[in-house]
């Protein structure tokens, strides 16, 4: 791609998004679906004016970086730290579930290979963060308890999806189910996520400080982002994902994260955090739109065979045991039936996970065309249905915007 072509498809990007965005928003439904149909709308399913290349799937990796950096800058870590048991308790209902549903289905039911059946089980495991925290967010709910037991659920959730996958990646080249490896990166990944941000908290003000005598403009912007940076690689080289880096990236500069230690107890001091968060504020939002988009650009419609009896069989059952699968997974939040259904649904978006799965079972010939557009499907299904659905429940609940 040369560099006019590349700056076209990227005006196309960012325009479509805002417009889609906008009119979602004036109809009164979260803008964060308006920007995956932006996705669909431009890209193989429909115009087709573009695909998933290198250069975008980049961009979009660095929005759903900063996505979670923002949502760790906003997260008040004692508040989340309190509610831990019912994140987990959420997020391995919401593991379980659906996992033993699909599995046992897929195998028995359609008497797919085992292999074949741990993959779907696999892809329709892990809820996509940045897809609930932006609904959340467009709705105005992010503050509420139960956005606190979704996201701490949600991270949660993506860490066990990522050992699951490498596990059954592995499982797919020697045959043999190693659980040993799997429970050691799980062990790796939890402890980075309670170290990264106290070390952080404590590295951060010498920073912060020299990038005060700094006589250029952009000084804290560059630290933040090369911060985020840093954990993510510190995250990838532990087995995590780089997302879980920049989540730990935000807890540490968030204003509202306490530690019994250190020169700033709470906070960093001198309004630095207010400044980070107002120096990255327009790149956030530069940049995520494009993340949403991709999501959308990845679901190709056109992939699937509309008019196979078999496909609307086996998707039309795995889709709503999916569904249900994560839905149930918030009886274990206090509060009233709405509050444990608006908990549930906000874990059913799969995005841009479930289609990593979805990748990587064809890319290692463990999906054939036909499951792996089922698998693409039911993805897509949960990612535009789930945000309608919060919004459905919201209203008549009288909650969010």
């Amino acid at each position: 791609m040369d560099v006019s072509g590349f700056f076209l498809k990227l005006l196309i990007i960012l325009v479509a998004a805002r417009a889609a965005a906008e009119v979602f928003a004036y109809l009164r439904l979260p803008a964060v679906v308006g920007e995956v149909a932006a996705g669909v709308l431009i890209g193989p399913s429909l115009l087709n004016v573009l695909q998933v290349e290198p250069v975008f799937s980049l961009l979009a990796e660095i929005g759903i970086l900063l996505l979670l950096f923002e949502v760790g800058m906003d997260t008040d870590a004692a508040q989340l730290a309190k509610t831990g048991g019912e994140s987990s308790l959420v997020a391995l209902t919401g593991v379980i579930g659906p996992a033993a549903l699909t599995f046992w289905v897929s195998r028995y039911w359609f008497t797919l290979p085992f292999l074949t059946s741990l993959f779907i089980a696999g892809a329709l495991v892990a809820t996509s963060i940045g897809i609930t925290v932006r609904v959340l967010a467009d709705l105005r709910m992010e503050r509420t308890r139960f956005a606190r037991v979704v996201l701490g659920a949600a991270v949660l959730d993506d860490v066990i999806g990522v050992v699951i996958l490498a596990m059954l990646i592995d499982y797919s080249r020697v045959e043999a189910v190693e659980w040993l490896p799997g429970l050691k990166g799980l062990v790796f990944i939890l402890a980075f996520l309670v170290a990264a941000p106290v070390i952080t908290k404590l590295i951060v003000p010498p920073i912060a400080a020299a990038a005060g005598r700094s006589k250029s403009k952009g000084s804290l912007p560059t630290a933040a982002i090369a911060l985020i940076l840093a954990l993510a690689l510190a995250a990838e080289m532990v087995g995590a994902p780089a997302l879980i880096g920049a989540f730990a990236a935000g807890i540490a500069l968030s204003r509202k994260s306490c530690f019994s230690f250190g020169p700033y107890a709470c906070g960093l001091g001198n309004g630095l955090s207010e400044r980070i968060e107002a120096g990255m504020k327009p790149i956030i939002d530069l940049f995520v739109p494009v993340f949403f988009v991709m999501v959308g650009v990845s679901i190709n419609f056109r992939a699937i065979d509309f008019s196979n009896g078999q496909f609307w069989l086996i998707a039309g059952t795995l889709t709503p045991l999916a569904m249900m699968g994560k839905a149930v997974s918030g009886v274990w939040i206090k509060g009233g039936f709405k509050t444990k259904a608006l908990t549930g649904i906000s874990m059913i978006p799969r995005g841009e996970v479930g289609l990593v799965f979805a990748q990587a079972g064809k890319t290692s010939g463990i999906f054939d065309d036909a499951i792996y557009a089922v698998v693409v499907f039911t993805v897509a299904l949960t990612t535009l249905a789930a945000p309608l659905l919060l919004k459905a429940i919201a209203r008549k609940d009288g909650q969010g915007a």
